[in-house]
């Protein structure tokens, strides 16, 4: 598993102690060539209808390119694309771009890689982001344990103080949800139980999607028993995830859904390059072989759960 998780990224991200660096800007460090999507439709052949529910379309890497990679999502069948925040600026960038493309909808959110650059409270902002009425969930939230100070030349004692911050924003963030009646778009790398813990006390009000899921089938289930979802990326159809696909073969096919998570983890054959929500289809297509059904009841399935897991989706 640890090798799997270096393949995520494919190289080291910047983690600062005290920082006012975004999420956005440490994943922007990734190294890996970005280049743009450049096919993989076949001639002819029909898509069913997919959305991707997790993507950054406010990331530099996409900057003045909004609108062709927004109009090529939907000529590859993506009707629907959450974009998603992951501090302030980052969620108020993807509040415009819901309002600027019909089928872009927003997720508000502090990422908890940006939680000591956020707001000593950040409720009071987050319950005013979610008013527009194409926000459709929070996030990204959650607790990420895979970057510490320590790991950058800081100490243990800063571990336990970025951890515990990152606790506080998670908890702020849950209690808007559970009292707006929103649900959450968690992540979490390298700390499945913590993370588990701290949103279990809020499942009965609060429901969750895991995305870029990489845990084993038992991680999986716990979620599902919770009544929240998982979700999977272009991580799927690497040669190498095959613990991936045996997560994914084990989960219910209306307990998932799909996301590129761009502009990273590009499906195969793009992998390695800028990952944008048309790859969805290729995606698609390996969830399709691995849960043994064809795409037509994926299609349906999967877009009928994201409609009834985020508000206003429709």
């Amino acid at each position: 598993m640890g090798l799997l998780i270096v393949l995520f990224f494919g190289v080291e991200l910047k983690l600062l102690k005290e920082t006012s660096t975004s999420w956005a800007e440490l994943k922007e460090n990734d190294k890996r060539e970005e280049t743009p999507y450049i096919g993989g439709q076949v001639i002819g052949q029909a898509m069913p209808e997919f959305y991707d529910t997790h993507a950054h379309l406010d990331f530099p890497s996409f900057r003045e390119e909004e609108e062709i990679v927004v109009g090529r999502a939907a000529d590859a069948g993506i009707s629907r694309i959450v974009t998603i925040g992951t501090e302030l600026e980052s969620s108020l960038r993807a509040i415009d771009l819901a309002k600027r493309f019909e089928g872009v909808f927003a997720a508000v959110g502090w990422h908890p890689s940006d939680c000591l650059g956020a707001p000593e409270d950040v409720r009071a902002d987050l319950e005013r982001l979610v008013k527009h009425p194409k926000v459709v969930a929070i996030g990204e939230i959650g607790i990420d344990h895979y970057r510490l100070p320590s790991m950058s030349g800081g100490s243990v004692s800063e571990d336990e103080a970025f951890k515990a911050r990152q606790i506080t924003v998670f908890r702020q963030q849950l209690e808007v949800a559970a009292t707006l009646g929103l649900n959450v778009v968690v992540h979490q790398r390298a700390a499945f139980d913590t993370c588990l813990a701290i949103f279990e006390p809020f499942a009965d009000r609060v429901r969750g999607v895991f995305h870029c899921f990489v845990n084993e089938p038992l991680a999986a289930q716990r979620v599902i028993e919770l009544g929240s979802l998982v979700s999977f990326t272009g991580i799927c159809t690497y040669k190498n995830a095959g613990e991936v696909r045996e997560t994914l073969a084990s989960v219910p096919l209306d307990k998932l859904m799909l996301e590129t998570d761009a502009p990273f983890l590009a499906p195969v054959p793009f992998r390695g390059k800028r990952c944008e929500p048309a790859h969805v289809r290729e995606i698609s297509q390996m969830v399709a072989e691995t849960l043994g059904v064809d795409l037509e009841v994926l299609s349906k399935a999967t877009c009928a759960t994201a409609r009834a897991f985020f508000r206003g989706l429709d």
